[in-house]
């Protein structure tokens, strides 16, 4: 039982630190993720939704330092139920969503690994079981080192943390897990493979055939029926390839523009996707930037999921050189998590992209 504990006690410790670290790298993301699970329809805690930031960097704090703890063996006591209580309410909410269908990523890994909820949900349940072994088990959890060391150790993790999460707050995440990162086109990622799968569709098909109810399945044909059509269900049974970039458009006035800029050779794109919640300050700067950029040859638009008048009133009191254009909220906030931010691309691949804290770094050649 030692053995045993011993090993599965530094396996969770490494999946918490993982799992953490990869949403410490993207707080701003988890917290979108939380707002989901906050609003009305699916938690309906609508109140939480202005402290999403915070509650998602203390969550993965908390969850890497409890995973540097069960690998030290300190405070068994108190690290044992913390992580027990982490995973009871991570597997509730993970098959909260899976059976109600209710947020189809939890973010349990953000943007590096994609689980399906039952995915998700499998997951958390082995993660409970092997829990519950640690916690069985809890007497043969010891300190790997002296206690000295334990405590220098979990200091620096700790400082190690709070540094990181201040880094990628105040500029953007050091690993770009996102199809959005430097280097990706656009436009290739939008596209379908020859060979990808497709969704598979099953019908089921009632009729009112002389009296009597038939149903009728099939996937996807009309069913040659002698009878009254009552009424089809449709249920996806095998879902179809998804392109990392998807719902991407660039519209004004109803017309999406997306093509055509995207085969610009200069191209830049201010992304601010809600302006109520902006640093409008920047702005300021920013005009300084695009001016200097129209100047050097290049295009600039602005992207928002905000309306004409917020756009317009924003262009006339900074002097805007450049219009904005609508794009969907969830994907200007997947592309940058700074709002606003701004890109560089020649012909739909990015080449720049920046914090509103690094406009200086932005070069036009």
């Amino acid at each position: 039982m030692k053995n045993i504990v011993g090993v599965v006690r530094i396996f969770v410790g490494i999946l918490f630190i993982i799992s953490g670290f990869i949403k410490l790298n993207d707080p701003v993301g988890f917290s979108f993720k939380l707002e989901e699970y906050f609003s009305q329809g699916v938690l309906d805690l609508p109140f939480l939704t202005p402290y999403a930031l915070a509650i998602s960097i203390l969550v993965v704090v908390v969850e890497v330092m409890v995973g540097v703890m069960i690998i030290l063996g300190y405070k068994r006591k108190i690290t044992v139920w913390t992580l027990l209580a982490m995973i009871v309410f991570f597997t509730f909410l993970t098959f909260y969503s899976a059976y109600f269908n209710k947020v189809t990523d939890c973010g349990c890994f953000g943007d590096a690994i994609k689980l399906t909820p039952w995915e998700s949900f499998t997951k958390d349940v082995v993660l409970l079981i092997l829990i519950l072994i640690i916690y069985a088990g809890r007497k043969y959890i010891t300190p790997l080192v002296k206690p000295q060391t334990v405590k220098a150790v979990l200091m620096l993790s700790l400082l190690a943390c709070i540094g990181y999460v201040y880094h990628v707050l105040n500029h953007l995440p050091v690993i770009d897990f996102r199809p959005y990162e430097i280097g990706k086109n656009i436009e290739e990622g939008m596209s379908f493979p020859e060979n990808a799968p497709k969704a598979i569709f099953e019908y089921t098909w009632r009729f009112n055939v002389n009296g009597n109810e038939e149903i009728h399945i099939t996937n996807g044909d009309y069913p040659t029926v002698d009878g009254e059509f009552i009424d089809v269900e449709t249920k996806e049974i095998q879902a179809g390839y998804e392109p990392p970039v998807h719902d991407f458009t660039i519209e004004q006035e109803g017309e999406d523009f997306a093509s055509s800029l995207l085969q610009e050779p200069k191209l830049v794109m201010v992304i601010a996707y809600d302006l109520r919640k902006s640093n409008l300050k920047v702005f300021k700067e920013i005009k300084t930037i695009t001016d200097k950029a129209l100047k050097a040859g290049y295009k600039v638009i602005g992207m928002s999921a905000s309306g004409p008048s917020q756009t317009n009133l924003l262009k006339m009191e900074y002097g805007l050189g450049f219009d904005f254009y609508f794009t969907d909220e969830t994907t200007l906030k997947t592309i940058v998590r700074s709002n606003p931010g701004v890109l560089v691309l020649e012909k739909g691949t990015i080449k720049q992209k920046v914090h509103y804290n690094d406009l200086e770094d932005l070069k036009f050649d």
